[in-house]
């Protein structure tokens, strides 16, 4: 999950190199959310089928070949295959990843292994840009060495899942077919709440991991990739904290406060790009991932709760294709804003628009909770 943000501090020099525009900056961003969403729909349900290792495998084989795409990037549409390549690395992890971790976590530690998964997804994410960040800002090849390291830590990686045992029985006779969408009428009304906020926090992920390096340059006056890198890694510790800490708390009344969170955090993210300075944004980025973190998460609890099992890995498949829808289409409206009117009023209109819908989401959701309130048991 590393390697999928390891490019969010090169973008810019890309740009520089190659010369493309600010919106095919977000574009080849953006494209990396194609690969998760095919990965999800079309590979999702075959590692039940054909067990998690060989799906682990064709994981690490996307990141691989990411890398070394990435290594050898000399224009847009090579650059756009590398990021394809990583998005289905990501989609891959994200399903039989998890669900290996579980299964293969001993009794013992089994209570803990969610967190664990969730520590490694979200906070490899956030790993990406920092790292990243460090070596294109002290280190030579600063558009080459990040990827070799990555390529040589997946080859490891997967020395390691080939000694693993596999954790379910494969299938005689594997149907593999692509992942189901459906939302059925008893749980319309609490997915689109808890998937409306969903989608706020998610393109919040997706401008900071595509634009935060401009941002920081541009409006901060903070020419410094590691300084980029850190202040998104802020953005996914946040989130990955408040997904581990705080998941005790009730789901409705931790969802409501994810999303109020979340209306505070872009505010302030607002604030900072009016006022220019680095403190307030990072500020900021830490309340939105706080309410990132407790508004997916308990979001997606809240929907769980109330679906039937049976559809359950249906639901979740539609859920996370409106997140991945999320963090790359608005970020390339931003891209295509800030070249017609500039970096900050696009930002702006963005940072309002997530308030907005991150409002609109938490009204909702203290709607249906209070009817449910009224409802006798």
């Amino acid at each position: 999950m590393t390697g999928t943000t390891v490019p969010t501090p090169m973008y810019s020099l890309y740009q520089r190199e190659l010369g493309f525009s600010a919106v095919v900056q977000t574009v080849v961003f953006a494209v990396y959310a194609v690969g998760v969403l095919a990965a999800l729909l079309l590979f999702g349900r075959w590692s039940d089928q054909l067990g998690r290792r060989p799906l682990l495998l064709g994981g690490l084989a996307a990141a691989l070949l990411s890398s070394l795409v990435f290594l050898v990037a000399d224009s847009v549409p090579v650059l756009l295959v590398g990021r394809l390549l990583s998005g289905v690395s990501a989609g891959i992890f994200a399903g039989a990843a998890t669900a290996a971790v579980i299964e293969a976590a001993p009794e013992r530690l089994r209570s803990r292994a969610p967190a664990v998964a969730t520590a490694a997804n979200m906070g490899g994410l956030g790993l990406g840009p920092l790292l990243a960040g460090l070596a294109v800002q002290y280190l030579p090849a600063p558009l080459h060495l990040s990827f070799a390291v990555h390529a040589v830590a997946v080859v490891g990686c997967a020395v390691l899942v080939l000694l693993a045992p596999e954790t379910v029985h494969v299938a005689e006779h594997p149907r593999l077919r692509p992942a189901a969408l459906a939302v059925p009428p008893p749980v319309r009304a609490v997915f689109a709440g808890a998937v409306t906020a969903g989608f706020a926090g998610f393109a919040v992920l997706g401008l900071f991991t595509a634009i935060a390096p401009r941002i920081v340059a541009e409006i901060t006056g903070v020419d410094d990739h590691a300084v980029a890198g850190l202040v998104v890694f802020a953005l996914f510790a946040a989130s990955t904290a408040a997904q581990l800490g705080l998941r005790g708390l009730p789901t409705d009344r931790a969802l409501d406060a994810g999303c109020a969170l979340l209306v505070v955090g872009v505010l302030v993210i607002g604030t900072a790009l009016l006022a220019g300075s680095l403190a307030v944004l990072v500020t900021g980025a830490v309340v939105a991932g706080i309410g990132q973190g407790m508004s997916f998460s308990k979001g997606m609890a809240a929907v769980h709760a109330r679906v039937d099992p049976a559809m359950r890995a249906a639901v979740t498949s539609s859920f996370f294709v409106v997140l991945y829808v999320a963090i790359s289409l608005p970020v390339v409206g931003v891209g295509a804003a800030a070249q017609a009117w500039g970096l900050v009023p696009a930002a702006l209109v963005f940072v309002a628009a997530v308030a907005v819908l991150a409002a609109v989401a938490l009204a909702a959701l203290l709607v249906l909770q209070r009817r449910a309130a009224k409802v006798p048991a």
